[in-house]
């Protein structure tokens, strides 16, 4: 294969493979980093998966993930912090320095945004020091915009930057994710502002493609089947001065029916035909 030295594989796009299936396909295939989830991690053994990646000289490039802080009910609320405090700690006894924070949706019964975005920052006032005190980042990933109302009130890297901004960079900064931010033409300034602040926390790749599937959320396409240009965003990023690795999440039906080490080996194709090494 081509060179793979930045490229990391998301456990999601090949949830097929079971952790320790994933860990030795990435040992033959040359893949050098995995981005985790943590529910699988969770159903493995944080412990045990951490000496798996580690004894396989795998490095973790991000955890997925933490966030849904958008919360009113008190009890909710710290339930919802407490989780975050468990995903950091997951996060570094696994090795990864990056948290992805997927921030939530309109609590029930409330239609206010902003509110609901200023319920984020109070959370990230209480767990960015925490993240910090065990040597974890927390990365805001701003979703699309269909997702505002159940799953990120955070639509946009304006959006996350402005909340990250209120924290040092080493605590909080944002994921930039093609998927999520191909369609806004305010995009590219603000991956030069991330990136003139050292925000860019990690780099995710996935395609576009239509029509949707109902439901819409599995539908991420292999990258270099759709609507995005995946060098155009890339040299955003990297002009934004990030060198670090560049992280392939999908979520698709039909690519998790097939082989799983076929459509690994499929992705590390793509992403070396579809970005800059």
């Amino acid at each position: 294969m081509s060179d793979l030295t930045r490229f990391s594989i998301n456990q999601m796009t090949v949830k097929q493979l079971t952790l320790p299936d994933l860990v030795t396909a990435c040992r033959d295939f040359g893949i050098p980093a995995v981005g985790l989830w943590r529910e699988p991690v969770q159903e493995y053994g944080v412990e045990a998966a951490a000496k798996l990646v580690r004894d396989a000289g795998l490095a973790v490039t991000t955890l997925c993930r933490g966030g849904f802080l958008t919360a009113v009910d008190a009890d909710e609320r710290a339930a919802a912090l407490a989780d975050n405090r468990r995903a950091v700690d997951e996060a570094a006894s696994l090795g990864t320095d990056t948290l992805v924070l997927v921030s939530g949706g309109l609590p029930p019964g409330t239609k206010d945004l902003r509110a609901a975005r200023e319920r984020i920052a109070d959370a990230l006032t209480e767990l960015a020091p925490y993240a910090e005190d065990h040597g974890v980042k927390l990365a805001i990933e701003p979703l699309h915009p269909m997702f505002a109302s159940d799953r990120c009130v955070v639509s946009t890297l304006t959006q996350a930057l402005d909340l990250a901004e209120r924290f040092p960079a080493h605590q909080v900064g944002v994921t930039v994710d093609t998927y999520h931010i191909w369609w806004d033409d305010t995009a590219p300034e603000a991956i030069a502002r991330a990136g003139a602040q050292n925000r860019i926390h990690t780099f995710q790749l996935a395609d576009w493609i239509t029509p949707l599937p109902e439901g819409v959320l599995n539908g991420r396409g292999q990258i270099g089947h759709g609507a995005i240009d995946m060098r155009e965003w890339q040299g955003y990023v990297e002009a934004a001065g990030y060198t670090g690795s560049i992280e392939v999440e999908l979520f698709n039906e039909e690519l998790w029916a097939r082989d799983g080490r076929e459509l690994l080996a499929e992705t590390a194709r793509r992403w070396a035909e579809n970005v800059d090494v």
